[in-house]
């Protein structure tokens, strides 16, 4: 067994969802590379006094049903998987996908419905138990970062292992600042905005619930934002890869979304009321992730980035705004994709990726390396 795999076993078990004894923990899986890193867990849980049960799914499969399901189907479905998702205490998911893009002809119309119907299990997940989720190193995720598969097992166990106890205490500050903060502005290549985050809490991302982790969030007063912003890295959602994505911006509300599919986006921003309000925004930190792989859980950490996101918010950073969608934008503020500033209250707190506040250097890529 691989050193590494026991040691990010252990932080999934014993950090990400701190299992204790007799909890029981759901362990749902995509991949047949991941089996080693699964088998590890099921003895990390063990040994920690919990319980262990296991799921498994497959793109291809999920497709076939995905292309002629309907609503009795779905609800049969999310009341089987809600009634297990409410009676664990954790819940560990690892991805390892062959084909990203295996759900990218599902039609819009059947992937909102998909979405939708099953939103309650997946609110009940995140909102009540505790939980992490992870991808993990296959040819897949290779190709997507356009490295060999050795050198991306080699970069993806150094972002996954790194000490989050000391990310976690070098993000305090920003925490303390961005809950005190009123007004926030972004300003970029296409992109003026503003907005307030007056209220609500701010929330550490310090590999307790994603790994890799390096983030930290709260939410936009649901209708306080005004202005334009033009992301600058893809997103791989739902089988699809969208580009060039432009929102302009009215009172909280998306009043106009292009991309490089118009009829797409706009299908996908209006699979309910709440989606095109916007439910996080936050700031990503990692100092081993630079640049987009189109796979959110990276890209939404990579140093010197913010994403800002139409959809639900979290409950424990709530700004009322409830959808089934929850689609994590990101937008690169180093020079090296065209720089950008991030104004708390009138005062400049980062610039071109780089945090330029004396109580915030800490979070610079090499005081967390």
């Amino acid at each position: 067994m691989d050193s590494r795999i026991k040691k990010l076993a252990n932080l999934l078990v014993t950090y990400s969802v701190d299992l204790k004894p007799g909890e029981k923990c759901l362990i749902d899986y995509e991949g047949t590379a991941v089996k080693p890193l699964v088998r590890q867990l099921i003895k990390e849980i063990y040994q920690a006094g919990g319980i262990p049960y296991v799921t498994s799914r497959d793109s291809s499969v999920n497709r076939e049903i995905m292309l002629h399901v309907e609503k009795e189907q779905l609800s049969d479905m999310c009341r089987w998987q809600l009634a297990r998702m409410q009676d664990m205490q954790a819940y560990i998911a690892v991805r390892g996908t062959d084909n990203a893009s295996e759900l990218s002809d599902i039609p819009s119309e059947k992937m909102a419905l998909w979405n939708k119907m099953l939103d309650p299990v997946l609110r009940y997940r995140v909102d009540k138990t505790k939980w992490v989720v992870l991808r993990y190193p296959n040819n897949a995720m290779a190709q997507l970062s356009n490295t060999s598969l050795e050198t991306f097992e080699n970069f993806y166990f150094d972002v996954c292992t790194l000490d989050y106890k000391k990310m976690s205490d070098a993000m305090t500050p920003l925490v303390s600042l961005m809950e005190k903060t009123d007004k926030v502005r972004i300003v970029g290549p296409g992109t003026d905005l503003t907005f307030s985050i007056k209220g609500i809490p701010a929330v550490k991302c310090c590999g307790l619930r994603n790994i890799p982790d390096g983030e930290v969030y709260t939410a936009p007063v649901r209708d306080s934002m005004n202005g334009k912003i033009s992301y600058n890295t893809p997103s791989l959602e739902m089988g699809f890869t969208y580009t060039d994505i432009v929102f302009e911006v009215k009172n909280g509300k998306i009043v106009k979304a292009t991309s490089n599919d118009n009829e797409k986006i706009n299908h996908l921003l209006d699979t309910d009321e709440g989606a095109r309000y916007f439910g996080e925004f936050a700031i990503g930190v990692n100092p081993y992730i630079l640049h987009p792989m189109k796979d959110t859980l990276f890209d939404e950490k990579i140093d010197g980035s913010f994403h800002l996101t139409p959809g639900a918010s979290y409950e424990d950073a709530s700004n009322g705004n409830h959808s089934s969608v929850h689609w994590d934008l990101v937008m690169i503020q180093r020079t090296d994709y065209g720089g950008g500033e991030i104004w708390f209250d009138d005062v400049l707190i980062r610039k071109d990726g780089i945090f330029v506040l004396p109580e915030l250097e800490c979070l610079n890529p090499q005081n967390l390396k």
